[in-house]
């Protein structure tokens, strides 16, 4: 049973797959790094710096943020190390099916699935939000009985636009890749540009006697910003599932994954400097504070193209994260362990049509009925046991004589590593019991589908 449970992925196998179930390598490091960006700039940078900083670290954020992101890098490092030499779809669950065995790999897919699908349907109720917002500032209105969770008491039953925009990403990702790059790219250049609008414009209003004090909560300020903040950069990630679509995934997959991040990292800076430098921190703990600082220096014009920035920006979270969660069915589908239609490509756009339509579908019910505040963190534990497993699996990939060496090398090896497994540790320590609670749960759910199912067809069995 144990030799069983803990089987190896052969390295030749991912490698040398067979044509009809390959996906076509389309994109270049550009592609990677605006995948990159347009998965972890959403709303984040519109609130975070806001209300963390007025809680938690007051103009000292700029040093969270900076922390959180040297957090992220180690564990950009790592996966970049397995998508350059394993160059395959499915992100962390086939790094774990090479390094750990089939059970290990099951289990980080099953938490990869949990993110993805989570991040997709909070974002898209969140879009919901900010669409009815930046709707009413033209006097129109969406009924609000479709536009929020089930609450009768509330008088919401459905929310409808976030639904809907679940199902206009997946047409979108059905037509392939290279046309949901395009569309990206577009998305993210228009969202880059509202906040570097904020930036030029707030810069003129800065006082700096708004810094002072820089550090009002201390180092341990600082660091529980950092904890928050971390947040901030989920998705990243999911740039790792692209692996396979890519052209010189020696090159290009380490440049995206780190490159998105150095960029986000300076954007989140600019942001939260200019933010505390308009407004003291301590009034900063509202749901919209760019909007709030824009209205403060009577910039309302700024303040709706943020609305509409804010719009757009989640669109290209849904978009990533809807990406990755197909391509991570695929990756099951393929390997056995789910029904093989959620491998099954279109002949016409070579893409997972199937797979794409089934998660939006689940996605939908979740985002349209479901209220998701609760299970937010969840997102979070999904992510931060894929970061452990990748950055432990390292140590092991490097044994693998098989591997192919001329991909990206973690540096100062296994010392970075070893210190990003022991920090994604420690976040996840903060998680809520409620979190660990819900985890567990769908975790036992997982298991049973492995044995029930998984076990028994997984293509392992015809070794």
């Amino acid at each position: 049973m144990k030799n069983v449970l803990f089987r190896k992925k052969p390295v030749g196998d991912l490698l040398n797959k067979n044509n009809d179930l390959q996906l076509k390598p389309t994109l270049g490091v550009f592609d990677l790094v605006l995948l990159g960006v347009g998965a972890i700039v959403g709303t984040g940078i519109f609130i975070l710096p806001g209300t963390v900083a007025a809680s938690h670290s007051g103009p000292a954020i700029v040093f969270s943020f900076i922390v959180a992101a040297i957090v992220c890098a180690l564990a950009g490092m790592c996966f970049s190390e397995f998508s350059s030499s394993v160059p395959v779809t499915g992100s962390a669950y086939t790094y774990g099916y090479i390094v750990f065995g089939e059970l290990i790999a099951w289990l980080v897919g099953w938490a990869l699935l949990l993110e993805y699908g989570l991040a997709v349907a909070s974002v898209a109720t969140g879009w919901s939000s900010y669409l009815s917002a930046l709707l009413e500032g033209f006097n129109v209105a969406i009924p609000k009985a479709i536009s929020g969770p089930f609450n009768p008491a509330a008088g919401t039953y459905i929310n409808v636009p976030a639904i809907f925009i679940i199902f206009v990403i997946a047409s979108l990702l059905t037509l392939g890749i290279r046309e949901s790059t395009r569309i990206n790219t577009i998305m993210v250049f228009l969202k880059v540009g509202v906040i570097l609008l904020f930036i030029g414009v707030g810069i003129f209003y800065v006082e700096p006697v708004n810094w002072q004090p820089f550090m009002p909560f201390g180092v341990q300020g600082v660091m529980n910003g950092a904890a928050l903040v971390f947040f901030a950069y989920l998705g990243f990630d999911a740039v790792s599932s692209a692996a396979e679509e890519v052209k010189n995934p020696q090159r290009n997959m380490p440049i995206g994954i780190i490159g998105s991040l150095l960029i986000c990292t300076l954007l989140y800076v600019a942001v939260s400097l200019v933010l505390t430098g308009i407004v003291s921190y301590k009034d900063l703990n509202v749901n919209d504070p760019v909007t709030f600082a824009m209205q403060i220096i009577h910039q309302d014009w700024v303040a709706g193209i943020i609305s509409l920035g804010a719009v757009v920006g989640m669109m290209t979270v849904i978009l990533v994260m809807s990406y990755g969660g197909t391509r991570l069915l695929y990756a099951l589908g393929r390997d056995g362990l789910l029904p093989k239609s959620m491998c099954e490509l279109s002949k016409k756009h070579k893409t997972p049509v199937k797979n794409t339509w089934i998660f939006a579908v689940l996605v939908a019910v979740c985002a349209g009925f479901v209220p998701l505040s609760k299970l937010a963190e969840l997102v979070n534990m999904g992510t931060l046991l894929a970061f452990l497993i990748v950055s432990l699996g390292i140590i092991y990939l490097r044994k693998n004589k098989n591997i192919p060496n001329n991909g990206f090398k973690v540096p100062l090896f296994p010392i970075l590593p070893i210190c990003s497994f022991l920090l994604c540790f420690f976040l996840i320590t903060q998680l809520s019991v409620h979190t660990w609670i819900a985890c567990g749960i769908w975790f036992i759910f997982g298991l049973l589908v492995y044995f029930m199912y998984g076990r028994k067809h997984s293509v392992m069995n015809e070794k």
